[in-house]
């Protein structure tokens, strides 16, 4: 029943509302050129690398995306990624959905609601050299967020430094 619902919650994330958020890592060179200044195009068409819940404050429902060189490296193990892979993560408030239990018969369905943002990872490995070769952006509404909040983001990023800065794994 877990699978069936993962699987629910992943197809209802590639099918959701839109919102975007893009985060340039914490060293000065990715702070002060993100990699990115818009969405790249066809980005929702990316293949899925992975779904995740984030509890706490953030409470919210990821999908994770991947270019095809992204994905290329993730099925093939290869770390680090090779420059020009980008992966993208969307995300959705997590909210409970009335529909859904009624056809259950019991509250245990949970779908995207309305989107918070999106972020991308861009590797390249000699311009993003101080930050493990990674930009990260964020994209709010469409729109670029403000480069000088990007400065946290390769912090956070750094306890994965064995997989080449990605929390996520491939999930096929």
């Amino acid at each position: 029943m877990i699978r069936i619902t993962q699987m629910i919650v992943a197809a209802l994330l590639l099918m959701s509302g839109l919102a975007y958020l893009a985060v340039p890592p914490a060293g000065a060179d990715s702070v002060a050129v993100p990699a990115l200044s818009s969405l790249p195009p066809g980005y929702r068409d990316w293949r899925l690398i992975s779904v995740a819940h984030e509890e706490g404050t953030l409470n919210d429902i990821r999908a994770i995306l991947g270019n095809d060189i992204a994905i290329k490296a993730f099925r093939d193990g290869k770390l680090p990624f090779p420059d020009g892979a980008i992966i993208a993560r969307l995300a959705w408030n997590y909210v409970s959905s009335e529909e859904n239990n009624k056809a259950f018969g019991r509250p245990q369905s949970f779908i995207a609601g309305d989107p918070t943002n999106v972020q991308f990872m861009v590797k390249d490995s000699s311009k993003y050299a101080s930050t493990g070769g990674w930009s990260f952006v964020q994209f709010n509404d469409g729109k670029r967020a403000d480069p000088a909040g990007f400065s946290a983001c390769f912090a956070c990023h750094v306890p994965v430094k064995a997989r080449d800065y990605v929390f996520n794994r491939y999930s096929p």
